[in-house]
């Protein structure tokens, strides 16, 4: 081995283990890889960051911004809206959602696909008074599921087929993917809509996000402004740094019997102003002495906020901008007008000092601000809205040009007479030009961790190839089995790409894998595409952890879910689609 190899295989072995402990994000964890690797000279300075212009990361970043396009033009609210009935037996409905799930992943970005159904799923959930737990999860693994069947439908495909324009000279194309992907996802979704929600721990069942959240007690107290009180003649907003110190929320304030609009952050402070608070009786005590007021009354609070005032329910994905950070740190509330009332993570609910909390993906957030600003704000925030909102969808009359674009560049791309980032682009400039998407939500959209992971892991991935690391590893396991055909080969590669991606990110998974998958096959001269394919549907099949896949991080607040109980359902899964993809993947692309 030499000394470019195991510096590399060093370095990927400290970025595996930094991913699994997951106490760093992993696009910071991957840029230091870079760096590092730069220092040491395993890299090349030419090349250092050839990564962010590679098609694969443009295309991922364009697939993200077309996925919002569809989204706000109203194009999937039209299927949806028809086709879901909380009226359904649970099984029906399952089933019906698990398809709705496959079908938009399969044309989308699969994690754009869940935020868009989870809210109709929960709004479901609540109209047939059932927890969500039960549904969430096989909604989550349908969606990963479709993404398989074309090449944008989820960020492996995407790695893997260009991977295979470098290895092979001619990429995969958009529904290369289709005749293993379509079987797979079928056969998946048939488990998951009969048995497997069965396996969905019992105790979750009685799970209800909303309502855990709905019932956050606190107090609602009004103060009054005393005539030598110290607070005249400043602004409400001047108070929120002792409110903090206590605990406490300044929800607005009544002047002559009258509340002003939202917060009245910047109203200058009168006598006989009343302010309105919200916290423990003991918080409330403190702040009112140290504020020098005085009390009015005190009402017990349970239920909806009066005024203009509105709460909102989200959850936190791994990209949101407040993931790893609290409401402090981002100077929520000063910045936005918008308060964090509470947090519940996987079915604990904080309280105490809970603005100081710092905030995990998989988090439900309830957050009160005023009515016309605060789904601006969760959008700021980068969370996922728990409930539909007809502000979700503001230009239903695009509906059908979004499609027609988004199909015009498809079919483009896949006749050869664009080269799929080109019919992309072309694709997302057009939607920027007929205001489909707001040019200021076009950098928004983007998932700017994965670009910077796609972008610092591919001249890694290149150099351990260059070095002959992955030449290596895959000499390594031709050698694990040697005597059997290379059917089994095949199998074992594929299961070992499925556990890796189940504790690491999935594209790292593929950027990894896809040059062992040439070198094997290499090795064993035989076509390299059933072992690209076998990694392509390995990389995306992350259903044992939350941390695997995005989508599963993302439902484990408002499912209630625990680390422990994905496997449950996600280990038969996961052996089933090797028992239906080996087949298939032999059947299409021979060996």
């Amino acid at each position: 081995m030499t000394t470019d190899q195991i510096i590399l295989f060093s370095l990927l072995g400290g970025v595996f283990a930094m991913l699994i402990w997951g106490r760093f994000r992993y696009d910071l964890v991957a840029f230091s890889a870079l760096v590092i690797a730069l220092i040491a000279g395993v890299v090349d300075t030419d090349s250092a960051f050839s990564g962010f212009g590679h098609p694969a990361t443009v295309i991922i970043a364009l697939v993200l911004i077309v996925s919002r396009g569809l989204f706000a033009s109203g194009a999937i609210e039209i299927v949806t809206r028809h086709m879901i009935d909380a009226a359904r037996p649970l099984a029906g409905h399952i089933a019906v959602m698990s398809g709705i799930a496959a079908t938009l992943s399969a044309l989308m970005n699969n994690v754009a696909a869940l935020a868009l159904l989870m809210p109709v799923d929960l709004q479901a959930a609540t109209k047939a008074k059932r927890s969500p737990a039960l549904t969430l999860m096989p909604l989550s693994f349908a969606s990963i599921l479709g993404g398989m069947i074309t090449l944008i439908g989820t960020p492996p495909n995407i790695v893997i087929g260009q991977f295979r324009e470098k290895a092979l000279g001619e990429a995969f194309s958009m529904f290369d993917f289709a005749p293993v992907g379509i079987v797979v996802a079928v056969v998946g979704i048939i488990y998951v809509a009969t048995i497997g929600w069965r396996l969905i721990p019992a105790e979750r069942s009685k799970h209800d996000t909303s309502k855990e959240l709905e019932n956050l007690e606190g107090y609602i107290a009004e103060a009054v402004v005393p005539e030598k009180s110290a607070a005249i003649g400043t602004k409400v907003r001047d108070l929120y740094p002792m409110a903090e110190e206590n605990d406490v929320w300044v929800l607005g304030l009544v002047r002559r019997g009258k509340r002003l609009p939202g917060y009245a952050r910047a109203e200058e402070i009168r006598k006989g102003d009343i302010l309105v608070l919200e916290a423990g009786p003991d918080s409330i005590e403190a702040f009112v002495g140290a504020a020098g007021l005085e009390y009015a009354g005190s009402d017990k609070h349970s239920g909806t906020f009066a005024g203009s005032l509105s709460l909102v329910e989200v959850v936190v994905p791994d990209t949101a901008r407040i993931a790893g950070r609290s409401a402090i740190d981002l100077r929520l509330l000063y910045r936005q007008g918008v308060t964090l009332l509470g947090v519940s993570r996987e079915g604990k609910r904080f309280r105490d000092r809970v603005r100081k909390l710092q905030i995990k993906p998989g988090d439900i957030l309830l957050l009160l601000g005023p009515a016309e600003s605060v789904f601006d704000t969760v959008s700021w925030l980068g969370c996922l809205p728990l409930a539909e909102r007809g502000l979700n969808v503001t230009q239903r009359q695009k509906a059908w040009l979004a499609v027609g674009l988004f199909a015009l560049a498809i079919t483009l791309a896949s006749t050869g007479v664009l080269y799929l980032p080109v019919a992309l682009a072309a694709c997302v400039a057009l939607y920027v030009l007929l205001r489909i998407v707001p040019l200021r939500q076009v950098y928004e959209t983007i998932e700017w961790p994965v670009i910077v992971l796609l972008g610092s892991l591919i001249p890694i991935g290149t150099a351990l190839e260059a070095s002959g690391g992955t030449a290596l590893i895959a000499q390594q396991i031709v050698s694990w089995t040697t005597g059997y055909s290379p059917v089994v080969v095949l199998t074992v590669l594929m299961i070992i790409t499925m556990t890796l991606s189940d504790v690491l990110n999935n594209v790292a998974t593929a950027l990894i894998a896809a040059p062992i998958a040439v070198d094997v096959a290499g090795k064993l001269d035989v076509n390299p595409d059933p072992f690209l394919m076998a990694v392509a549907v390995a990389a995306s099949c992350a259903f044992l952890t939350p941390i695997g896949h995005k989508n599963n991080t993302i439902i484990m607040g408002p499912g209630g879910y625990r680390f422990g109980d994905y496997w449950r359902m996600g280990l038969p899964l996961e052996i089933l689609v090797v028992a239906v993809s080996i087949p298939m993947i032999l059947i299409v692309w021979p060996l």
